[in-house]
């Protein structure tokens, strides 16, 4: 069994100010951040209410708003693209991709729907005319900075209800999406592990909040998807390397904790 090292305090803690993250915890290139995009939605008075959704396309900047070569799709990457936008209440959300990007600001967003689309009344199914500007992506203002080394939650909330819309005495019903951004924030816990080889497994502990990763080649980690308050992190390196454990490590809500390097000893 491995022996571990135990301190009671974190010495020479910083924080940086950063303003969301997720819980995915692999490794970016340097300069880059990670998005990930998510689909929930708000009741509606229908049985079932289906959308094909093909991806989620970002805009970098405003000022490429004209250049369609600048949007950064991320591609739905289920095998079925449609969703019943019904089962994504009460906190339920679904996972559409994640990309990596060039840090800086994105500007807009936009959702790209293809032309399967339909609702279920009393077992009868429905088709939604879709119109092709809405198939093209409908754009939402983001204008958010994304910044080097930290991942994004972006949650697009689709109102069910208020997206579809019945066209007169035609018995027709048109689905015109209204939605809207929702950008999710969370801590993270930074730090170098020395020496770099140790391979080390790095876990953040709170209560039921428990999150895992592990250090690069370099030493370093960054556990991220945190919430507030104070945690307990565990070092687990390879043998012969002794663990470490690291109590009352404070973290906050859009802010990232950068640990003092922390050195290993070696098991005699």
């Amino acid at each position: 069994m491995k022996k571990l090292k135990v301190n009671l305090w974190v010495s020479g803690v910083v924080s940086l100010l950063f303003f969301m993250g997720c819980n995915d915890q692999d490794d970016m290139r340097e300069g880059h951040a990670k998005l990930n995009v998510s689909l929930i939605d708000a009741p509606a008075d229908y049985d079932e209410v289906w959308v094909e959704v093909l991806s989620v396309e970002i805009l970098p900047d405003k000022e490429n708003e004209n250049n369609e070569s600048a949007w950064i799709s991320i591609s739905n990457e289920a095998d079925d693209k449609k969703l019943n936008l019904l089962t994504l209440t009460g906190g339920n959300s679904a996972f559409i991709g994640s990309k990596e990007v060039s840090a800086g600001k994105i500007s807009q967003i936009r959702l790209v729907l293809g032309n399967d689309n339909y609702i279920i009344q009393e077992g009868e199914r429905i088709d939604l005319t879709t119109p092709s500007a809405q198939q093209s992506g409908l754009k939402l203002q983001v204008n958010k900075e994304l910044l080097p080394g930290i991942q994004y939650d972006l949650v697009i909330d689709f109102d069910a209800a208020q997206s579809i819309v019945r066209a007169g005495a035609s018995g027709m019903f048109i689905l015109k999406p209204v939605l809207r951004v929702v950008a999710e924030e969370s801590a993270s816990i930074k730090g170098k592990i020395i020496p770099e080889e140790a391979g080390t497994v790095v876990w953040a502990i709170k209560d039921l909040d428990t999150l895992a990763t592990h250090s690069n080649d370099n030493g370093e980690f960054l556990v991220k998807g945190l919430q507030t308050g104070s945690y307990r992190v565990e070092i687990h390196p390879k043998s012969p390397y002794l663990g470490d454990t690291l109590f009352n490590v404070a973290t906050q809500k859009g802010e990232v904790t950068i640990l003092d390097p922390i050195i290993l000893e070696i098991e005699e």
